[in-house]
């Protein structure tokens, strides 16, 4: 399973928790020369990186705050009477100057942080969350907007209008608008906290994914690997003043990719365990006490808006609406993903105790640090295949030009130019301008693909300008993912879960491209959690339709295609080790559900934390030790971030996705014509509409399950009836 992050820019009143006002700083002599006072002169404003210095963005947050409060007030202020231009339009129209320095920050904190950025984060975390506040629990604003919310029906304006207008006022009640005084004091007392306590966690999770380097001091313990993988873990060493070493940096996942390679059992143990142990070892950058501290937090707010649990509150405003809906799905899932895991083990366990029994060595019992490694043995045995032979034909830059983008030309007609004279925030980030099919420019494309220190772990999709008809923008947005980069002059050769995330990020991009809305807080991505999910997931299925895989897997030496036996092994293998991905995703969902569950009286404390994430993994049936959970709770970055309650969104969307898919094939595929009715019907439309209606207007009926079921080799027994023999 793909875990992309999607940083989807918010309404300036319930922006992304990074920055408050005083605005006193926002000196005039200090303003002239910020690049991120004004729209950038740039094509489709696309941001001046070599312009922007840090000490740039502290000012215009405080300037943008200034500004932000300045319009707000007003818009409550205003004598007239309110009409949704002077009051809903008025506050779409707002917060510019902030929303591009708050999204400038929170994009570069997660793909390029620094000492200088992230104590911008630190530093700005609870004021934003104050001045969040102040836009949101203006008494006199939300007056103005709850008495349109009440004439909606009856002001004569078109559907989007109408939905604009509830999206704001759930938007403020959320937020704590109907609260009484001493309920918005204390409100605003949990929102600083946790902004300050969830920057802290994000730090240390970057921080000792960076100390958690495993160093390894023999070149022949890293057999298996290949030679640029050696070269660059020496690198890793030498920048480290490890010279004569080795470093295996760590991703942001439970399991790590050298895994599947690594001969040595020793050193696959150190990594995992290394892996596992981050953010509850003792250390500085243990996250126990802040898990138990968010957790609280989110219980208390949640009750105070009338709410049982965080779930509740979250899930009120999603498609699943329900913790019944979302524990009935993972609960009805779990047991059939846990058995074919199982299946998958004992497949594996005898392919360990064949090849003990012929060095004539004692066999082991399969552990987690095995998996990948015999996996890839089991893989090669069953198709004749492994990740190895697919590897030189999965260049990095030919599997995104001549797959990624070649899928969406054939789909939706759109053209893709790279351009090397806009500025990049890193040397390795590519840029390209995209077109439609009539030549007129769509949008610009970041492309951020490589591995580093200062970059999260996972792989996301972020807009720096988003689509608007209100401020006549085109959008620029970038993908993210984790690759490790090789050593200079070497081939960047994906694995095949890399191709896949690539498509699958793309598919978010092009969410973001193709939106085409009026109001800014309905542009692209702005649509349910358990909703964004669904589109990107849907373009994972051109990763193997047979002409698209054939026109980029070629052989980055000789160009020679992908032989058409290892092209029918692969798409033969699609249901490859499906319940580990299942149970290690599920598994993930589950925990993040049953924390969020939790009536604020019951959740643990620092030391309980480990031990209720057991607890939860034993009752819930997740018991298999060889599959652990993708993210443990110490450095779960989602549910710390904008998928707490919600990372369940991605399974609850790959039924959508799966149905999506099934009505591609149906209707033929990879043509034009489906995928100018996908753009039309659902990409172009964000979150204007209804999200399941939207997906009804493509599909033409109500989500089903069985076509997730069969894409995974799941079977699901249903429970006999009374009589019915065993």
């Amino acid at each position: 399973m793909r875990i992309p992050f999607v940083l989807a820019a918010s309404l300036a009143i319930t922006a992304p928790v990074l920055a408050q006002t005083t605005p006193t700083q926002a000196a005039s002599s200090a303003v002239t020369a910020n690049a991120l006072i004004a729209p950038s002169p740039l094509p489709l404003q696309y941001p001046p990186f070599d312009k922007i210095r840090d000490e740039d963005i502290g000012p215009a947050l405080e300037q943008g705050m200034a500004e932000q409060l300045k319009e707000v007030q007003a818009i409550a202020g205003n004598p007239q009477p309110a009409t949704f231009d002077n009051t809903i339009v008025a506050l779409e129209r707002s917060g510019r100057t902030l929303a591009r320095a708050n999204s400038l920050l929170g994009n570069l904190l997660g793909a390029d942080a620094n000492p200088a950025r992230l104590k911008l984060q630190g530093d700005f975390a609870a004021r934003m969350a104050a001045h969040r506040d102040a836009v949101a629990l203006n008494p006199q604003l939300f007056a103005r907007v709850e008495s349109l919310w009440q004439r909606r029906t009856s002001l004569g304006l078109g559907a989007q209008e109408q939905r604009l207008i509830e999206r704001h006022y759930n938007s403020l009640v959320r937020a704590g608008a109907k609260l009484d005084d001493a309920g918005k004091a204390r409100m605003k007392a949990i929102n600083a906290e946790m902004a300050t306590l969830g920057a802290r966690f994000n730090q240390n999770v970057l921080a000792e994914v960076n100390d958690s380097a495993v160093v390894v001091d023999k070149v022949e313990d890293l057999a298996g690997l290949s030679d640029e993988q050696i070269a660059t873990a020496a690198t890793a060493a030498k920048t480290r003043g490890l010279e004569g070493k080795y470093v295996i940096a760590l991703l942001n996942t439970t399991g790590q990719p050298v895994l599947s390679e690594l001969e040595n059992r020793a050193l696959r143990e150190r990594i995992y365990k290394t892996s596992i142990a981050r953010g509850s070892r003792g250390n500085e950058f243990d996250n126990t006490a802040l898990v138990s501290r968010v957790v609280t937090l989110r219980a208390e707010r949640a009750r105070l808006l009338g709410f049982a649990t965080h779930a509740d509150f979250v899930l009120s405003d999603e498609t699943a609406r329900n913790q019944q809906a979302v524990n009935g799905m993972l609960r009805q899932l779990a047991p059939a993903a846990v058995a074919a895991a199982r299946r998958e083990g004992d497949d594996l366990q005898a392919m360990i105790d064949r090849e003990q029994a012929a060095k004539h060595q004692p066999s082991f019992k399969l552990a987690a640090w095995d998996w990948s490694f015999y996996s890839e043995k089991v893989r090669a045995a069953k198709y004749g295949f492994d990740e190895s032979q697919l590897k030189p034909y999965l260049e990095m830059k030919n599997v995104l030009e001549n797959g990624v983008f070649y899928a969406a030309g054939q789909l939706y007609g759109v053209t893709f130019k790279e351009r090397k004279d806009l500025p990049v925030y890193h040397k390795d980030v590519l840029v390209y301008d995209v077109f439609n099919a009539d030549g007129s420019q769509l949008a610009i494309f970041i492309a951020d693909m490589y591995a580093r220190p200062s970059k999260r772990g996972g792989a996301w999709m972020n807009a720096y300008v988003d689509q608007s008809g209100l401020f006549n923008q085109k959008p620029v947005v970038a993908n993210h993912l984790n690759i490790p980069k090789p050593a200079d002059g070497k081939p960047t050769l994906l694995t095949w879960d890399e191709v896949n995330t690539m498509f699958h990020e793309f598919g978010h991009a092009l969410h973001g491209m193709f939106s085409n809305v009026k109001y800014p807080s309905m542009a692209g991505t702005r649509v349910p959690r358990d909703f964004v999910e669904y589109p990107s997931q849907v373009n994972e299925m051109w990763s193997t339709w047979p002409s698209v895989l054939a026109n980029y897997a070629k052989h980055y030496k000789t160009g020679q295609p992908m032989p058409r036996e290892l092209l029918d092994k692969v798409l033969a293998a699609r249901q490859f080790n499906q319940g580990f991905a299942t149970t290690e995703y599920l598994s993930a969902a589950m925990l993040d559900q049953r924390w969020h569950q939790l009536p604020l009286e019951q959740v643990p404390a620092a030391k309980g934390v480990m031990d209720f994430e057991a607890k939860v993994l034993r009752e819930e049936g997740f018991d298999y030790a060889a599959v652990p959970p993708r993210y443990r709770t110490p450095y779960f970055s989602h549910i710390m971030g904008g998928y707490a309650a919600g990372y369940y969104a991605y399974i609850w969307s790959e039924v959508l996705d799966a149905n999506t898919v099934e009505w591609f094939k149906a209707n033929g595929g990879l043509k034009r014509d489906l995928g100018d009715m996908f753009r039309a019907r659902l990409l172009s439309q964000g979150g204007s509409q209804d999200a399941l209606t939207l997906f009804r207007s493509v599909v033409g009926h109500e989500p089903e399950i069985e076509p997730l079921l069969q894409r995974r080799g799941l079977v699901i027994e249903k429970p006999k009836s009374a009589g019915t023999a065993k």
